[in-house]
């Protein structure tokens, strides 16, 4: 056994002292990236200095790590893609890369992997790319702490910032990301995870799940995207501790949920959007300690899900909390704090004695009729809700949380 370790760490040293740095840069000894990635051998570096590098488009098919020292511009002179990393183990560090092509025909990226693992993009700067990072048949990837901003005002014209397909195992990290169509997209892409990112003012979602599994995001924030984030026909998605603000509009949401099952929302804040969730086709869905405050609607429910379990998540001060088109209830709410709740609680056991019923009935006439929104303020809208609470006719009977905390959970 010793013999193996002593024949391995001499075969990593031998490699370690054939790697070479190749310099780029005036007065350098490559003049352009392109002729020192072409020398490089696998295992080098190649170091690239301050400068204009207008190389159009810059393959790497050899595992070498692509460093930039001043942060040297990549341009793409709107016509290239920028960087195409073709093999497994590449590193590309310290970029700014701006400018590449446009097409309808080619997604063209400002970098882009294709069919590699173990590939590490990170500390970039990327602004007016098409698409900004994207990931095609990529595995165990780690895209890092890049900057990426487009300028497009119209989606056709612009890509994703992060756009991963048909990959697995992937970590998206720390990134800040604006102006794209969707801030980080995924579609078939399983067992990965998304932390700590911030992506914002984009034209349609923060962040698009599309048949992608097992996956989880935590500790981002979305703001003020066209509608937030939207995570649909998927399973086994886990969803802790994100911030989802000010996405408002028509059909904007906070989170949006369509056809998505097995899965977890925790620890959520959802603050100033048109509707913090809407849920369509969802089930088996467990939510729990999240905040929803400021919100046109803090949930909007659709007859269509079922097996929904709403435990221990703050209401406040949303237009409507509950808002749902149909009365047959097959979800579960206990256990939630709710400003609006006016009961008693006579044992002092901190839970109020009568059940509350979130969904009000000027929600459910607004849900069929919209433009009634506009006697939301009225005197007969007040008097209509606490006939409701009293004789409930139109609002769904089961809906209702049994166990209503009297004061804030956290």
């Amino acid at each position: 056994m010793k013999y193996l370790l002593f024949i391995f760490s001499l075969c990593v040293l031998v490699t370690n002292l054939q790697a070479t740095t190749r310099q780029v840069g005036k007065n350098k000894e490559y003049a352009t990236v392109t002729a020192a990635v072409k020398a490089a051998s696998t295992g080098d570096t190649v170091l690239v200095f301050a400068g204009l590098y207008r190389e159009k488009n810059l393959v790497i098919a050899k595992k070498i790590v692509l460093k930039g020292t001043g942060y040297p511009v990549l341009d793409g002179e709107k016509k290239y893609e920028v960087i195409s990393v073709k093999t497994d183990g590449v590193v590309v560090e310290g970029f700014r890369i701006i400018h590449s092509g446009v097409s309808s025909i080619e997604d063209m990226g400002g970098i882009k992997i294709y069919d590699s693992r173990d590939v590490v993009i990170r500390n970039n700067i990327l602004e007016d790319t098409f698409f900004g990072i994207y990931v095609q048949y990529g595995k165990h990837c780690i895209i890092e702490n890049n900057r990426i901003t487009a300028y497009a005002q119209e989606e056709q014209q612009s890509g994703n910032g992060i756009h991963c397909w048909k990959s697995d195992s992937l970590q998206i990290i720390g990134n800040t990301i604006s102006g794209q169509r969707d801030g980080i997209y995924f579609e078939f892409v399983t067992n990965s995870v998304i932390w700590r990112n911030n992506s914002f003012r984009n034209i349609r979602y923060g962040l698009h799940f599309m048949f992608s599994h097992n996956d989880a995001y935590i500790f981002n924030h979305f703001t003020h995207n066209g509608a937030g984030v939207a995570v649909m026909y998927s399973h086994g998605v886990k969803m802790y501790s994100n911030v989802f603000e000010e996405n408002w509009g028509d059909a904007a949401y906070g989170l949006l949920l369509k056809e998505i099952s097995d899965s977890y929302i925790d620890g959520n804040t959802f603050v100033k959007n048109t509707s913090g969730i809407y849920m369509e086709g969802a089930s088996r869905i467990h939510m729990q300690k999240n905040q929803f405050q400021n919100n046109g609607w803090g949930m909007k429910i659709q007859a269509s899900c079922m097996d929904i379990e709403v435990t221990k998540n703050n209401f406040i001060s949303n237009t409507f909390d509950v808002g749902t088109n149909g009365s047959l209830v097959l979800n579960t709410f206990n256990s939630n704090y709710w400003d609006k709740y006016d009961g008693y609680d006579l044992n002092k056991d901190k839970v109020g004695d009568v059940p509350y019923r979130p969904v009000s009935m000027y929600s459910m006439i607004v849900e069929k009729n919209p433009p009634a929104m506009l006697l939301f303020r009225s005197f007969i809208t007040t008097l209509l809700d606490k006939t409701e609470k009293v004789l409930p006719s139109l609002t769904p009977e089961g809906l209702k949380d049994s166990r209503p905390q009297m004061k804030r959970l956290f």
